[in-house]
């Protein structure tokens, strides 16, 4: 897989460039891997609702056609876009979203960082109160709420620290994956992230990990080659 470092790109710049490489690959197309940052921006998948945006903003607001529903990008936070082909690799889009997962806890546990999954909500968190302790409990409930057919996720006073939004077309994906490096959180505040109320959001600085987001982009680069792999 091709890696390219790409520094800080316009959301809907490599937006376009996504779609373009996607629409123009062929069978003879490696697959490749973008890490980058963004300027401040929100972004709204295909699930997302006027109601979670909480208050106006001047934070350029871009639909896409990526799952989910709203997130923030910004300065000090790595955003990866992994473009392969699933069916060359041998998964389906469940797997290959866990894989993403995955990649982004093992990066975290190369850090010290103890790192949770959360049922129905796809992504990573953190107990930013004891990001290293080895915490045996499970943070893989969901509760059904009354005449609800989907549980609803349990976060058990975890923050997120890795947002997931992908887009598969021809077996082929796009958008990806945020970790939070050191960002400014305030434009969570103005949100429901990922369309959870009250979720708390958080980043590798206050959980006591100084490295730059080259540094984490390298981490994470290498983690994704591993567990993108068939």
């Amino acid at each position: 897989m091709k890696i390219s470092h790409l520094g800080t790109v316009p959301y809907l710049e490599i937006y376009q460039k996504m779609q373009d490489f996607t629409s123009q690959r062929t069978t003879d197309t490696h697959d490749e891997l973008w890490l980058c940052e963004h300027p401040p921006v929100y972004t709204l998948g295909l699930s997302a609702a006027s109601s979670d945006l909480l208050s106006p903003s001047s934070i350029p607001i871009v639909p896409t056609n990526r799952g989910g529903k709203i997130t923030y990008h910004g300065p000090g936070q790595v955003v990866a876009y992994p473009l392969i082909n699933l069916k060359d690799k041998g998964y389906f889009v469940k797997e290959y979203v866990y894989r993403l997962e995955e990649a982004v806890i093992k990066t975290l546990n190369s850090l010290n960082l103890t790192a949770h999954r959360v049922l129905g909500a796809p992504g990573v968190y953190v107990n930013a109160l004891e990001p290293h302790a080895h915490d045996t409990r499970s943070y893989s409930r969901a509760e059904r709420a009354l005449n609800s057919p989907t549980p609803a996720p349990v976060f058990d006073g975890l923050s997120k620290i890795s947002a997931i939004g992908v887009k598969v077309s021809k077996h082929c994906t796009y958008h990806g994956l945020s970790l939070n490096v050191s960002l400014d959180l305030r434009p969570f505040e103005a949100i429901n992230p990922c369309g959870y109320e009250g979720l708390k959001t958080t980043h590798l600085h206050h959980l006591g990990v100084m490295l730059n987001c080259q540094d984490v982009a390298v981490l994470l680069a290498e983690k994704l080659n591993t567990y993108l792999q068939p």
